[in-house]
C-alpha cells in the first residue's frame, strides 16, 4: 500500500478536481476566459494554452474553447494555441493514466482485454489518427484510454497534434466568424464559407485514415522525416 500511496493520493486528487470543474463548469464561460486573456496581455495565449490543456484533463468540453479561441485570437493564431492546449492536455492526460493505470490493466486484462490492447498497440500512430479524425468516443475519455495501452509516447503525441490539426482550425475559423456575426464585420460571408468548407474537409479526412490504415506499418520515423 505505502508502494502505491503516490498513485492514490494522485488519483483521488485529480477525481476531486474533475468533480469540482465539472459541478462549477458554468463558471468558465467565454466572457471570463476574454478577460482573463486580455487582463494577461502579452502572456495571454500562453495563458489560454495552459487553461486548454487543463481544461481537457478535467474533462471539460474543448470544443467551445476551441470555438473561443478562434474569437480571441483569430483563426489562424486561435487554431494554433487551440491545437496546442489541446496536444498538452492530451498528453498530459495520457501520461497520468498510464502512470496510475496501465501496470493494473496489464496484470489484471483477459484474454479479451488483452487481445484488444494489442491490436491497438500494432496499430500505433495509426490508430490514433484514426480515432482523432472519428469522434467514436469522447475526446477527452480517450486520452486516458490510450495511456492504458501500449502505444508509444512519441506517435501517440505525433499523430493527436497532426491529425487534431484540421479539426482545430476548422473550429477556429468558425469561432472567428461568429465573432465576426455578431460585430457586424466586414467579409462575414466569406468567413462562413471558409469555415463550413473546413468542416466538410475534415468529415471527409476518415477516408484517408482507412487508406493509410490498409497500407503497411509505418513507424514514428515516417512522420519526423
Amino acid at each position: 500500500m505505502r508502494k502505491n500511496a503516490p498513485r492514490w493520493a494522485l488519483a483521488l486528487a485529480l477525481l476531486a478536481a474533475i468533480a469540482a470543474a465539472l459541478l462549477h463548469r458554468a463558471r468558465f464561460d467565454a466572457a471570463a476566459l476574454q478577460a482573463g486573456v486580455q487582463a494577461a496581455g502579452a502572456a495571454g495565449p500562453l495563458l489560454f494554452v495552459a487553461f486548454y490543456a487543463l481544461a481537457t484533463l478535467l474533462f471539460l468540453p474543448g470544443a467551445a474553447l476551441t470555438l473561443a479561441g478562434g474569437a480571441l485570437f483569430g483563426p489562424c493564431w486561435g487554431g494554433l494555441w487551440s491545437l496546442s492546449g489541446a496536444t498538452a492536455g492530451a498528453a498530459l492526460a495520457f501520461l497520468i493514466a498510464r502512470y496510475l493505470g496501465a501496470d493494473w490493466v496489464a496484470r489484471r486484462a483477459g484474454p479479451r482485454l488483452s487481445g484488444l490492447i494489442e491490436g491497438v498497440a500494432s496499430e500505433g500512430w495509426r490508430f490514433v489518427a484514426f480515432v482523432r479524425l472519428v469522434p467514436l468516443f469522447p475526446f477527452n475519455l480517450l486520452n486516458c484510454a490510450l495511456g492504458l495501452t501500449r502505444i508509444g509516447f512519441a506517435a501517440y503525441v505525433l499523430a493527436s497534434g497532426v491529425f487534431m490539426l484540421p479539426g482545430a482550425f476548422a473550429y477556429s475559423w468558425l469561432g472567428h466568424a461568429g465573432r465576426e456575426a455578431l460585430a457586424g464585420g466586414k467579409g462575414l460571408v466569406g468567413n462562413v464559407m471558409i469555415a463550413l468548407a473546413l468542416l466538410s474537409a475534415v468529415a471527409f479526412l476518415p477516408r484517408l485514415v482507412r487508406r493509410l490504415r490498409a497500407s503497411r506499418p509505418i513507424e514514428v520515423g515516417d512522420l519526423t522525416g
